[in-house]
């Protein structure tokens, strides 16, 4: 898991785990990482870390939050960056472990990438969702707390996921990024 180094004045003061996905750095007791230093912002900034990315954002912070020199709004945090935070320099080590989950659900859509919808989104919010036309090619995607599948319900042609045939009546676990083609409409499943 992802750790952060933190030293005020160039004295070196505690080592953090990202142990969650979403951390607060600020000056008041609330934060995740509470930093004691005047001119650092009651909610400063915030690192969410999403499976082995980390992203650091300033919180509107009144001094700024800077990344390796330069002020930042947003940034992807890469291993060894020096952030700093008034006279708080925090020095981010990845290590390629994933933190614990939240208890939040995996959210995800359906991006169009081809046809007369190309371009369109359909939310995966439902349980379940049909996609396809009945009697010809017809899959249902499970949403479950934390990934999703698809199953091969109907019709005599496969559909396809990242070119290879589904099996009938089977399900298949959807990752990030996955290449649906239903009759040759083809949509990308994105988790949200």
């Amino acid at each position: 898991m992802a750790k952060l180094l933190i030293a005020h004045d160039g004295q070196p003061e505690q080592h953090l785990q990202l142990s969650k996905e979403r951390m607060t750095l600020g000056r008041h007791p609330r934060n995740d990482i509470v930093l004691t230093h005047p001119a650092i912002s009651a909610e400063h900034a915030v690192i969410v870390t999403i499976l082995d990315d980390s992203f650091l954002e300033d919180l509107h912070s009144t001094n700024g939050t800077f990344v390796n020199g330069h002020r930042i709004g947003k940034h992807f945090l890469q291993h060894q960056d020096v952030i700093s935070l008034a006279k708080v320099r925090l020095t981010f080590v990845a290590d390629g472990i994933r933190p614990l989950a939240a208890a939040q659900p995996v959210l995800a859509e359906l991006s169009v990438l081809n046809g007369a919808n190309a371009g369109k989104h359909v939310p995966l919010t439902k349980p379940q969702t049909t996609l396809g036309r009945a009697g010809v090619q017809v899959v249902v995607i499970h949403r479950h707390p934390q990934f999703y599948t698809i199953t091969h319900t109907e019709g005599d042609a496969a559909p396809l996921l990242n070119g290879t045939a589904l099996d009938r009546q089977t399900a298949e676990c959807l990752s990030n990024g996955d290449v649906i083609d239903l009759s040759g409409t083809q949509l990308a499943f994105r988790v949200a």
